[in-house]
């Protein structure tokens, strides 16, 4: 199971009006790629792809969709969303994650 904070909630809220999506389906998921390895990556999701095998759950209106295959590495983390003075975005606190490379954006299991 996935856990979506109250702040990310509110960015997913926040972005999907800002930009006109019209709806509050994220998918979240694992893909190969980067230096150490795989890449964690969250985008918006239309319903017609989302399937039957997907893993889905709901927090006040967020729909966090997840494939089989990403939940064997995803389960268990957490999405939250941090505003600092220079940046701000969405931060997986992964506890299944084994090592990333030096810049953070991939991760190895």
């Amino acid at each position: 199971m996935i856990t979506i904070t109250e702040k990310a909630v509110a960015a997913v809220k926040r972005l999907s009006e800002a930009e006109g999506i019209g709806h509050f389906t994220v998918r979240v998921k694992v893909k190969g790629g980067g230096c150490a390895g795989m890449t964690q990556d969250m985008y918006f999701e239309d319903q017609e792809f989302v399937s039957e095998a997907d893993e889905i759950t709901e927090q006040d209106g967020v729909r966090v969709v997840i494939d089989p295959l990403s939940m064997q590495y995803l389960d268990g983390m957490t999405v939250d969303f941090v505003e600092g003075p220079y940046s701000s975005g969405f931060k997986f606190e992964n506890p299944n994650v084994k090592g990333s490379c030096g810049c953070g954006s991939s991760v190895s299991f």
